[in-house]
């Protein structure tokens, strides 16, 4: 059997192993795999793995003898999932990998906006503290998270991850979530009304693309935190950027953006209160590991004739 891995340099840049995928078949690991490389490479294989290089269509027509498609992510968006259906290939995802390592960045970077700790670590690094007049000094204001709100916005097992870590931290926790009931979920406009962060946890659908716009920031408290670790989509840049300069937002940070890699125009850039990071709250590597287990046990499912975690039945 064939196993052509298009893009595995994310999941595993060297430091894991793909002994799994070995074990069941050739494989072949592309490192990244441009889109005209795609039909050549993918020719004779009767399993595909793909992160973020699109399987379209017309890809899947001319490959005759694929028969599998594993996807090395929890969003499917980049196959073209009727076309495999039509086919009767399964597509395959990895659904429940990283959620205690997205959680956990969450905190990360909202800790780093209430301490700013990397800015004060170079600040001594640099001689401040030596030549400074007082036995302490700092450059931004220093929060406490205790008896303050988060809301979060997408109430699944990563937003309840999240939860739980807030109440850790003395936080209050509202939630919204369409298909989720628990006495912390509320509607929409009393979760952004009542938040003093807002932590975004929904998949990006048509419904919500541009959640986070000039109206629902106006619903929200003035001088809220806002941290971004689902979907670039998700946030209008343009009013969010607005809202960062006016100060209704008083600080965001976000592990992904519109486009990404991010693009040298995007309105984000440059801001002093406005966190950038490079969609890097998944890759912790006990997560990366987690993944790997979860598209070999995908693989063997299939094998087995009783595949796993699919998404176009």
């Amino acid at each position: 059997m064939k196993i052509v891995i298009l893009d595995g340099y994310t999941e595993n840049p060297g430091d894991l192993s793909w002994a799994g995928f070995e074990a069941l078949g050739d494989v072949t690991v592309y490192e990244h795999t441009k889109a005209d490389e795609v039909a050549a490479r993918i020719a004779g294989a009767q399993v595909v793995y793909t992160n973020k290089t699109p399987l379209t269509r017309a890809t899947l027509e001319g490959a005759r003898e694929l028969r599998f498609i594993g996807v090395l992510a929890t969003g499917f968006n980049v196959v073209d999932i009727e076309a495999a259906r039509e086919r009767g290939i399964p597509v395959s995802n990895i659904p429940t990998y990283g959620t205690q390592a997205v959680a956990q960045y969450v905190f990360a970077l909202l800790l780093e906006i209430c301490h700013r700790v990397g800015h004060h670590a170079e600040a001594v690094q640099a001689g401040r503290w030596t030549n400074g007049r007082d036995f302490c000094f700092w450059d931004y204001p220093l929060m406490e998270l205790s008896g303050k709100t988060m809301g979060i916005v997408g109430y699944g097992r990563i937003g309840k991850a999240t939860a739980q870590i807030a109440r850790a931290f003395g936080m209050r926790v509202v939630a919204y979530d369409a298909f989720v009931k628990a006495p912390e979920v509320l509607p929409l406009n009393d979760v952004l009304a009542q938040a003093d962060v807002l932590s975004l946890h929904c998949p990006l659908t048509p419904e919500n693309t541009g959640m986070v716009n000039r109206e629902t920031i106006g619903r929200m408290k003035d001088g809220v935190i806002l941290i971004n670790t689902a979907r670039g989509p998700l946030i209008q840049e343009d009013a969010l950027r607005e809202a960062l300069v006016d100060g209704k937002v008083y600080a965001a940070a976000l592990d992904v953006v519109s486009a990404e890699p991010i693009r040298p125009d995007n309105p984000l850039l440059g801001l002093d209160n406005c966190l950038i990071t490079p969609h890097i709250a998944w890759a912790s590597r006990e997560s990366r590991q987690r993944l790997m287990d979860i598209a070999v046990a995908n693989l063997e499912a299939f094998l087995s004739g009783k595949p796993a975690n699919v998404v176009n039945p």
